[in-house]
């Protein structure tokens, strides 16, 4: 019908007003805010000192006076070019290995040494790491020596050369004929680390010293020196600086190590020619003379990657100890008698006051024996391995701790000796491979100390050549 139909729509559009009216329009959704990616914190590591305070304030102010620099030839921006040494480039990506006269002569030995450069592909600092400057230390060389395997300097190793920013340059072994010879000394029976920065026209360890100073290491941002005991002695792995020099401060620390030294260098040291040219500088220490301890060994490498890592020269993240002690004021525990020595503890351990750290006993002497006591809390950092004293020899480095002995107790191991950090890894240079085993049938030709390995290939006995032999 007609007239209904405006009636419904009437009523369409009257239940239309309605649903507008009870259904008001859904209000926008709000974004969330974004949340920012915190930040980790960065691990605190506690720090003890053992110094006084005077010395603490110098060190303090000193570094507060530093300010942290920006060199231009470090701007990645501005690419990176040929590293040169003793007249000999090097091209950025590359590594190579120099060899390097001690002595500038025409005739006699010259003494070359193998430097090895890594150069970086972007720019950076110059970081020099040593070794053997004393013969008869073999803590840094073999250090070097690992740095330098395959397993570090491969592609996508430690330093693949593709990846550093800045230059290393590795020495594994400085005294070479010291290091022949079995020798802490040169052949004119002196101390190169006393013979810094050197003289041209010298002695020969001062000739050596003067050429090794301007046309190697002087060149350096930052120098690592490794280094052992002398004969008879057997170092804890350590840290010596100066921590009142900011840039010796920062790699010191860097190092990743908890006992570190302060002292001032002594006269004619690498070290404190360094220092005085603005270069910073530390030297390590661990193991003893004529010997490689494993121990000190990888806690060198650690710590040398650790400041790399630090300094941005290589990527990755530097390990940090659980504290560190910094500490001045050790002293030596000397035998009051001669005769042979019994030490009952070794670097490393913790000792008490009072404690007996080594007997001292004389064959002529049946019976009679006299102690070497602690005199407090404290931690040797170097003990005596040669059995043979007399009266005023030193037989232990004792380093008294009057203040933060529990700390190291809360980090020893079953035998009271102090774990240091880093030395519990597995050796970083060391990987596992595939071997080919190759089998050869034979028989031993004999039971002496000359006997040969005896075998006859396949080959052999079809043409008649049997009993072809490996010795």
């Amino acid at each position: 019908m007609p007239d209904d139909e405006p009636v419904e729509e009437s009523v369409e559009m009257a239940i239309a007003d309605v649903d507008k009216v009870a259904k008001p329009k859904p209000k926008p959704k709000r974004k969330k805010p974004q949340k920012r990616p915190q930040k980790k914190a960065k691990k605190t590591i506690r720090v003890a000192h053992e110094m006084s305070a005077d010395r603490r304030k110098e060190i303090k102010l000193a570094l507060k006076e530093h300010e942290s620099e920006h060199r231009d030839e470090w701007d990645r921006s501005s690419g990176q070019k040929s590293h040169v040494i003793m007249r000999k480039r090097v091209k950025p990506g590359q590594m190579r290995t120099l060899m390097v006269n001690l002595l500038d002569v025409e005739i006699g030995d010259a003494w070359p040494i193998p430097i090895t450069v890594i150069h970086g592909s972007r720019p950076g600092p110059v970081v020099t790491i040593t070794g053997g400057i004393h013969g008869d230390e073999l803590t840094g060389p073999s250090a070097c020596t690992h740095l330098l395997s395959t397993s570090m300097t491969d592609p996508e190793r430690p330093l693949d050369p593709l990846h550093i920013a800045g230059t290393i340059r590795i020495i594994p072994i400085i005294n070479l004929p010291g290091y022949r010879n079995k020798s802490r000394y040169f052949p004119d029976g002196r101390d190169l680390n006393r013979e810094f920065p050197g003289r041209i026209k010298g002695n020969t360890t001062s000739r050596v010293a003067h050429r090794l100073w301007h046309d190697v290491i002087k060149g350096s941002d930052y120098l690592i020196d490794l280094h052992s005991a002398a004969k008879g002695r057997i170092n804890m792995p350590q840290v010596r600086a100066n921590l009142a020099d900011p840039h010796s401060n920062i790699v010191a620390k860097a190092f990743g190590i908890e006992v570190i030294l302060d002292s001032k260098p002594p006269k004619g040291s690498l070290r404190r020619t360094a220092i005085n040219a603005g270069i910073g500088c530390m030297t390590y220490e661990g193991g003893g003379a004529d010997n490689i301890d494993h121990e000190s060994t990888q806690v060198a490498v650690n710590g040398v990657l650790n400041v790399l890592k630090s300094l941005h020269v290589i990527p990755g993240n530097p390990t940090r100890p659980r504290f560190r002690l910094l500490a001045q004021g050790s002293t030596w525990l000397r035998a009051g008698e001669g005769g042979l020595l019994d030490m009952w503890v070794g670097p490393s351990s913790v000792v008490e006051e009072g404690e007996i750290v080594a007997t001292i006993s004389d064959p002529a002497h049946p019976g009679l024996t006299v102690d070497i006591i602690a005199p407090g809390d404290g931690l040797m950092i170097c003990t005596a391995t040669n059995p043979h004293v007399s009266a005023g020899t030193p037989v232990g480095h004792f380093l008294p701790l009057s203040k933060h002995a529990e700390l190291i107790r809360s980090q020893l191991d079953e035998n009271n000796m102090f774990i240091i950090a880093g030395s519990e890894d597995e050796p970083v240079w060391r990987e596992e491979v595939e071997v080919d085993e190759i089998s050869l049938e034979g028989e031993w030709s004999g039971g002496s100390v000359d006997a040969e390995w005896q075998t006859a290939f396949t080959g052999d006995s079809e043409s008649g050549e049997a009993g072809s032999r490996i010795s």
